[in-house]
């Protein structure tokens, strides 16, 4: 049931990220038009541009750790007895919970203090753009915490415990269809 959640989140990410790409080369675009052409611009065109990139950021790293598309290397790991492989993956999974910790305590206590300032140009809450770490370290724990509970509910399969796969290996199309 919770990847299922996870999927359907997944989705409607992706869909927001394509989003936000769409509108920054429109915005992007539309500015260097006005500027070449009628010697004007769009004023929220950078500021706004900057904003989606930060928030595409973030949800693509969450979309990279669903389909563990992140980078890594598994040299060692592959060739670790099964006992082994569990440890590296609990261990592993512990430091990116805690590094996901940080995030949410860092996102957070920027998004507290910045909370009443306004951006320059769009004039909306600075706490808009720091929001985007405080989201992806929530999903990201939700993922990892799924991860750990499957690893001690015994549900994941020798191949599930290497964290990497190489770009031959990925799948086609959706990973978790």
């Amino acid at each position: 049931m919770l990847q299922k959640l996870i999927d359907q989140i997944s989705r409607l990410l992706s869909l927001l990220m394509v989003t936000s790409l769409a509108l920054m080369v429109v915005l992007v675009f539309t500015n260097v038009v006005l500027r070449y052409a009628f010697n004007s611009g769009l004023t929220v065109s950078e500021e706004l541009s900057r904003w989606l990139f930060v928030w595409m950021t973030f949800l693509g790293a969450f979309i990279g750790l669903r389909d563990k598309g992140h980078l890594g290397t598994d040299t060692l790991i592959a060739k670790l007895p099964l006992a082994g492989k569990k440890v590296c993956f609990l261990l592993a999974h512990v430091l990116m919970l805690y590094c996901s910790w940080l995030i949410l305590r860092g996102s957070w206590d920027q998004l507290v203090i910045n909370y009443e300032t306004t951006s320059p140009v769009m004039e909306v809450s600075m706490a808009w753009f720091y929001g985007s770490g405080l989201v992806f370290s929530v999903l990201a724990g939700l993922i990892l915490s799924h991860d750990l509970f499957k690893l001690l509910a015994g549900r994941l399969s020798e191949s599930e415990l290497i964290g990497v796969r190489e770009s031959d290996e990925m799948p086609h199309g959706d990973p978790h269809a």
